[in-house]
């Protein structure tokens, strides 16, 4: 998966009313960009950061830029934008890159399910000898550094949504079927995955409890740079620890 080209340069002026932000190009002149992401992107949103934004030509769009990649204060890069991980996992899970989700023959988008009302991110069906499995994506940006070891957490900011997830999902694994929760690290710097308690101590408590239940939580990195600079492939490439000890 690839942020479509062309890829547009800029640097970050200010990020304001949660889905704008000001860039400054090249050139000089500043544009307004769509900031398609609603968490706090805490640590994603340094002053004067290098940013990669997309370019769109469909002229019913009110804006033309869309937001699409940071270099955080460690020169590490991160993908903001929440509207890629769900391609970014469909795509890995397809290829056979998440080998724990290999050898369904039927993927479907947005899939309503649940007595809370909600939408599946993924649901894989048709494999010879499991049962469907209902797939929740989340995308991970947040780290901090403990030594040499980059600690991405989730959520970013309280998540009442997130919780509901996880109720939905220990449902299914109640009614049979599998249950997957699978973290997109869209951070090169994420070495590990945690939950935020010190963020929201709901969500970890419930994660615990959705584990200790029979959801499987899983972690996958996407590549996102090469030689420390972005050249627009998201693809998940590796596996990234998951540690739930409080």
């Amino acid at each position: 998966m690839r942020i479509p080209a062309p890829m547009i340069q800029g640097q970050l002026v200010r990020r304001y009313k949660r889905f704008l932000a000001d860039v400054r190009l090249p050139d000089g002149a500043e544009i307004t960009a769509h900031c398609p992401n609603t968490g706090s992107m805490l640590g994603c949103q340094p002053d004067q950061a290098r940013v990669i934004l997309s370019e769109s030509n469909n002229p019913k769009r009110k804006l033309k830029y869309t937001w699409e990649l940071v270099e955080t204060q460690s020169g590490i890069w991160a993908c903001i934008n929440t509207a890629r991980p769900n391609g970014q996992a469909r795509e890995a899970i397809e290829n056979g890159t998440v080998k724990e989700l290999a050898g369904y023959g039927n993927c479907r988008s947005e899939v309503r399910y649940g007595s809370e009302k909600s939408r599946i991110d993924l649901h894989l069906s048709g494999h010879a000898t499991a049962p469907d499995a209902w797939v929740e994506v989340k995308s991970v940006t947040l780290c901090e550094n403990d030594g040499a070891k980059g600690i991405g957490y989730f959520p970013d900011a309280v998540t009442t949504r997130g919780q509901k997830h996880l109720r939905e999902l220990m449902a299914q694994v109640d009614s049979g079927e599998r249950a997957v929760l699978l973290f997109v690290v869209n951070h090169t710097g994420i070495d590990v995955v945690k939950p935020a308690d010190h963020i929201d101590e709901k969500y970890g408590q419930l994660l615990r409890e959705a584990h200790a239940a029979g959801v499987e939580v899983l972690a996958y990195r996407a590549r996102l740079a090469r030689e420390g600079q972005p050249d627009g492939d998201l693809s998940l490439t590796e596996s990234v620890p998951v540690s739930l000890e409080a």
